[in-house]
């Protein structure tokens, strides 16, 4: 289970990694002001939740280096599509909302997963920490949700 643990945490490491080098282009993609302040937001949130997966690392005296996550890749390889696919910039606002809610599902199912290995080695620490980065991914996919709202509204009107 430790092994799971661990290799699993360097797949959220690696996953976290590739987020904070595609939120800059969505950001530049996005046309809403909310949904670029949203994105920037999140960047800022990211590297936090990087700098708490580093920590647990330490605590478990491991290098969290070593896994690319290719499940994050493909994700955010489909995200990066549809800012080429709409021309029509609230379509596009629509589609980089589902794009990035598809990143928050497949983090929380990650952050989920790796929280209760933690709890179950009695690593209450890092289940701690790993509870405190699942609270943030939920809190930004219904931010995501709250703008999607406003945003797949006026596509709707501009299609």
């Amino acid at each position: 289970m430790e092994k799971l643990l661990v290799d699993e945490l360097k797949d959220l490491y690696s996953a976290e990694n590739q987020i904070t080098k595609a939120l800059p282009k969505l950001v530049k993609a996005a046309t809403s002001p909310e949904l670029k302040k949203a994105f920037e937001s999140h960047l800022e949130e990211t590297k936090g939740q990087i700098e708490r997966l580093e920590k647990i690392f330490e605590i478990l005296e491991k290098s969290p280096k070593g896994k690319t996550c290719n499940g994050m890749k493909g994700v955010l390889e489909e995200g990066s599509e549809v800012m080429e696919d709409y021309e029509n910039p609230q379509v596009r606002d629509a589609a980089l909302i589902t794009a990035a809610q598809r990143v928050e599902h497949y983090e929380m199912a990650g952050y989920g997963g790796v929280r209760t290995y933690a709890e179950l080695l009695g690593q209450t620490e890092i289940a701690r920490l790993l509870q405190e980065t699942l609270e943030e991914e939920k809190a930004a996919d219904e931010k995501l949700n709250s703008i999607s709202r406003r945003v797949n509204s006026e596509a709707m009107k501009a299609a």
